[in-house]
């Protein structure tokens, strides 16, 4: 290996982990509205438990709830827009980064496996504009099909007469479930197939027969509404089968043929999504460590910032590191998904386990250094710590990330 001083500068050049111009810009832009709009709002709208309908407004005035905001992030030449952005949203609130983020997973799900004409027609849909802001709910899970997407009851059947798609089920867990214009929803075509027999379905806004069940209470998050879809006798276009209907049937014809049927949907959409969502927990992490350290330095006891206590230092040395590692894994899938690196190693998963059990770990840790103020709603490492639980939970739990990890590194059939 060259020692650093014999390499050319084009050589040193070739690495990089700054952040370009533009994604500091953008970064410190979303970052000034974290501060300045959604801090502010954030423990109102926890106690609420409603969506905060005025912070999308303000959000959608400045152009940061748009289409053109995600897609731009999305489509961003390193990949790290979407992780910039979101640790920044997260680093204001979880709640309410999750009813400004939310909308990009329905979003996702249609850009990632759509046409180009269900891209045009159905993703604008989902974030409208300023005076009539609008979301979508991407709809997967089930009240016995949580990890186990395999297991999706909610049927999809061709009506050839009507060219319609009619569905019937009940998803749960949806974040905007119920009260979304557009739904994307998950559901099995051909049950004999298992996972590969599934689908995603584009349901339009007003469509008769879905309706929204049981909105749930929760431990966190909680300004980010969280619903059951029922779905009965919904009737869609034919032509809102993500992908179209003719990919579909191929597919298909495929699989029960025993040919191999390409990455099932909601699979495909939450691989996408993995980077994101452990950029979400990094935000709440860092909220955490960076409001510990604060406090570290000006409570005083026995005569001194108890930041001076090595037990107190110590601790804030893991969560930043820890911050920091979490941090790093992120960057790199986000950047390995752009660039099209197969995840061999199941990077993707790897960001989001470590992600989300940093953030745990770190708001814990953030309550134990505020010690009693810590435990009270007067502070917001109580909230923080609520928040951070649902990321060893959604989007596929830990104990799930590191089934496919354990798959990924052995080359083995882990169950």
């Amino acid at each position: 290996m060259l020692p650093l001083g014999n390499m050319s500068d084009a050589d040193q050049a070739a690495f990089s982990l700054e952040l370009g111009d533009d994604l500091v810009e953008m970064r410190d832009w979303v970052h000034e509205f974290a501060a300045s709009v959604i801090r502010p709002a954030a423990a109102e709208w926890d106690e609420r438990e409603e969506t905060p309908w005025p912070v999308l407004e303000e959000a959608a005035k400045v152009g940061l709830y748009s289409l053109d905001f995600y897609a731009q992030q999305y489509l961003e030449g390193s990949g790290l827009g979407i992780p910039v952005a979101f640790e920044e949203l997260f680093w204001g609130d979880a709640g309410i980064g999750l009813s400004l983020a939310g909308s990009s997973l329905a979003a996702v799900a249609v850009v990632a496996n759509g046409t180009p004409e269900q891209i045009g027609e159905w993703c604008p849909q989902m974030f409208g504009g300023p005076g009539e802001v609008k979301l979508g709910a991407f709809c997967s899970s089930e009240p016995e099909a949580g990890s186990d997407v395999g297991a999706i009851r909610t049927r999809a059947t061709y009506d050839a007469a009507a060219g319609e798609w009619v569905l019937n089920g009940v998803k749960t867990w949806a974040t905007n479930g119920g009260i979304a214009s557009v739904h994307v929803v998950v559901a099995s075509v051909d049950p004999a197939l298992g996972s590969r027999g599934q689908a995603s379905f584009i349901v339009p806004p007003g469509t008769p027969g879905l309706s929204m069940g049981q909105k749930f209470r929760k431990h966190g998050i909680r300004a980010s509404h969280t619903a059951e879809v029922v779905l009965s006798d919904v009737r869609v276009p034919g032509r809102c089968v993500v992908g179209g209907r003719e990919r579909l049937e191929e597919r298909l014809a495929r699989v029960r043929e025993g040919g191999r049927g390409g990455e099932q949907a909601a699979m495909k959409t939450f691989e996408a999504s993995r980077p994101g969502v452990a950029a979400m927990a990094v935000g709440v992490a860092r909220a955490a460590a960076e409001f510990a350290t604060e406090y570290a330095r000006t409570r005083v006891q026995f005569g001194r910032p108890i930041g001076q206590n090595q037990a107190v230092a110590f601790t804030l040395a893991d969560m930043h590191a820890s911050v920091d590692a979490a941090r790093l894994l992120t960057w790199r899938a986000a950047w390995m998904a752009r660039h099209g690196k197969p995840f061999a190693s199941a990077e993707g998963s790897m960001s989001k386990l470590v992600a989300g059990e940093t953030a745990v770990r770190v708001t814990d840790q953030a309550i134990q250094i505020l010690g009693g103020n810590g435990y009270t709603r007067d502070y917001p490492v109580e909230r923080w710590h609520r928040d951070a639980k649902i990321f060893t939970i959604f989007e596929g739990t830990s104990e799930i990330q590191r089934m496919i990890i354990g798959r990924a590194v052995t080359g083995l059939d882990v169950r």
